[in-house]
């Protein structure tokens, strides 16, 4: 399939690229700042590849049990992407990304993955897709033992062609990213270099 036909029809989905989740953020990994300017640099040499770009953000307001003093890190987590504050606003690395849609999520549940937020119109993540005619994603982002593996496995339940562009996301820990591999292969999703694409 050539770039135009493929463009056709995938999507970029970038997943909570947000000062939230990088160094000095309030749930930080280390690394995640420079997956930030990565994703940045991608998204701006291969916009010709998408039809669309959709970005999602964690934008919680009220969460209930995600949210701990006391979290265990598997359920329970420290406060972080709170609606309205600086930190839950798209990465300044993301500043010239110019996505076509913006979504938040987690506004009152975990809103782990991509496919839980809407839009300002309220569509969801499935809705933007189908109106647009995407049957093919590409998802990169934060990180990727959770938020980016949630929304992939969710996109291949959607019956969506998927790909995790492994060089574009990182996971909490390496032993967390192996079982993030595991999980997603067995759910048929595609694990990518950008740079073999």
């Amino acid at each position: 399939m050539s770039l135009v036909e493929s463009a056709a029809v995938r999507a970029l989905i970038v997943v909570d690229v947000q000062p939230t989740f990088c160094e000095g953020g309030e749930l930080a990994t280390e690394g995640a700042n420079e997956i930030a300017h990565r994703v940045a640099a991608y998204a701006a040499a291969h916009r010709d590849r998408y039809t669309t770009v959709l970005t999602t953000q964690d934008w919680h307001i009220d969460p209930g049990e995600h949210f701990s003093e006391n979290p265990d890190f598997v359920d329970s987590w420290p406060p972080h992407g709170i609606a309205g504050s600086p930190n839950a606003e798209l990465h300044p690395a993301l500043a010239d990304l110019a996505p076509d849609v913006q979504l938040k999520k987690g506004q009152y549940s975990h809103g782990y993955s991509g496919f839980d937020g809407a839009d300002e119109r309220g569509r969801t993540l499935a809705t933007v897709l189908a109106e647009a005619g995407v049957t093919e994603v590409d998802v990169v982002g934060l990180v990727e033992s959770h938020c980016v593996k949630h929304t992939a496995l969710d996109a291949r339940r959607a019956g969506l062609a998927t790909r995790v562009l492994t060089d574009l996301t990182i996971p909490v820990s390496p032993e967390q990213g192996r079982t993030a591999h595991q999980e997603l292969v067995a759910a048929g999703v595609e694990l990518r270099d950008s740079a073999a694409l």
